[in-house]
């Protein structure tokens, strides 16, 4: 317990401080773009637009939190795409969906 690369924190375990500058660097990131998001907001109109790029970055750090978090980033090719696969087929089903239900309220 007494070897210096690690700190103890509150709860008395040990952290070592590549993990801790691993977590911060990603938060960092994540209030990065949450800013550009807020800037995003206030100076663009309201329009087509601003929502793809709010979407787009929403999907950035949905990404960015899955990879680093929930440590997908870390696991090996197959199982990455088993679960990227289906997301971007619901992904598209919904895009689908949405687009053929504006087309058939154009019609009426």
């Amino acid at each position: 317990m007494s070897d210096h690369n690690y700190h103890a924190d509150h709860s008395g375990t040990e952290v070592e401080p590549a993990q801790t500058k691993t977590i911060w660097k990603v938060f960092y990131i994540l209030a990065a773009v949450t800013t550009l998001e807020f800037i995003i907001a206030f100076a663009i109109g309201a329009g087509t637009l601003k929502t793809a790029i709010f979407v787009g970055l929403t999907v950035v750090k949905a990404f960015y939190i899955v990879g680093e978090f929930m440590h997908l980033k870390h696991e090996v090719k197959s199982l990455i795409w088993a679960i990227l696969l289906p997301c971007m087929f619901v992904v598209w089903l919904l895009i689908a969906l949405l687009m053929e239900g504006d087309s058939i309220f154009q019609l009426r």
